[in-house]
């Protein structure tokens, strides 16, 4: 089933044409549950990896030796989605309540030590046929395969995550490893993801406001101010009518659209495109190896939407009863319900990839 972008609320080029300059586009993943084999692009599928190549591993110093089964994980999803979709008003029974609550129980490993090797989750693979926004790969590599530990145990925090990016020739791969290593717990459930096939879809963006020229940011952030004055006088209205806090209480005032939020840079899992700053100030993303500014590689998503973001919702899922629509199918979390940039140096993809969190 495809996935559709709906028309954006308003033409933000009609309201400030400088920004034809800027154009982009980036591809929306909209990744959802399924059963992706090696040969699919996918989230949390099955990887095409060589039988004869060892599989990535984490050796930096951390605890490693407690925390949750991945098999539980998965059960404790399935549990709460079936039983969601089965009753929205009760949800699972005391029963299935008992269960959840060991499937949620930490395990300890014995006889780990912090510098053993883990196997790292591989958490997605992009063929370059299925996504116009993936930018080449190095020496005719076609396959981007990401890894990270399941620890956020990395780094001088010790709160770091730990990605791992490996470009492949897919025609190369001969036997395909059938059963990968996989760790026996992991130190945080948002790691591990949801078996998702991917509905790529190309759309337009636009940078990120504060990468753009001073005087047009300027423009943007005063109508965007006196929107908000709109909204406001707008809302203080309609609770007078109504009355403060009465019963009913639904003023129906809808949130304008804004250049962040609904016009310039889609949620989601994308490829290409920009990075949102909407966290930090925007940071110099370059080379560490040749100084060159690097473009955004991919986008990892904890949501496809939110609340100041549902005008992304696809044309195929705004009608759909809430059971049967989510905004988190691949179940990754990135820090605190945010996104991981993953940049890329155009001048030789074979360079080392830098990340933000966001």
């Amino acid at each position: 089933m495809t996935r559709t972008t709906p028309p954006r609320p308003l033409d933000v080029e009609a309201l400030f044409p400088e920004l034809a300059a800027h154009r982009s586009t980036t591809t929306r993943l909209h990744p959802r549950p399924g059963s992706p084999g090696v040969s699919d692009s996918s989230v949390g599928g099955p990887l095409l990896w060589p039988a004869d190549e060892p599989w990535p591993v984490c050796t930096e110093p951390h605890r490693r030796g407690r925390g949750r089964r991945p098999a539980d994980i998965h059960r404790a999803r399935r549990m709460l989605a079936a039983a969601w979709a089965r009753d929205q008003a009760s949800g699972p029974t005391e029963e299935e309540r008992r269960l959840l609550t060991e499937l949620r129980r930490e395990h300890r490993v014995a006889g780990i030590g912090d510098t053993d090797p883990l196997p790292m989750i591989g958490v997605a693979q992009l063929y370059r046929r299925d996504v116009p926004d993936l930018a080449a790969g190095p020496d005719g590599c076609d396959l981007l395969q990401v890894f990270w530990c399941p620890f956020d145990r990395h780094g001088r925090t010790g709160y770091g995550m730990s990605p791992r990016l490996l470009w492949r020739r897919s025609w190369e791969v001969g036997e395909v490893l059938a059963a990968p290593p996989r760790p026996e717990v992991v130190g945080f459930e948002g790691y591990v993801a949801e078996p998702c096939v991917l509905h790529p879809e190309q759309v337009v963006t636009y940078p990120f406001a504060g990468l753009l020229p001073e005087d047009l940011t300027a423009r943007i952030d005063a109508r965007e101010e006196a929107l908000e004055e709109a909204a406001e006088a707008a809302e203080a209205e309609a609770e007078a009518e109504v009355g403060y806090g009465e019963e009913g209480d639904e003023h129906g005032v809808e949130p304008p659209p804004y250049y962040q939020y609904d016009l310039s840079i889609p949620p989601g899992w994308r490829a290409g495109g920009f990075a949102s700053w909407h966290l930090t100030d925007p940071a110099p993303m370059n080379c560490r190896a040749c100084a060159t500014p690097m473009e955004l590689l991919l986008t990892i998503d904890s949501s496809e939407w939110d609340g100041g973001s549902r005008s992304w919702i696809p044309l195929e899922e705004r009608d759909l009863p809430e059971a049967r629509r989510s905004a988190t199918p691949t179940e990754v979390t990135v820090g605190r319900w945010g996104e991981l940039n993953i940049f890329a140096c155009p001048a030789d993809p074979g360079h080392p990839h830098r990340w933000s969190i966001q």
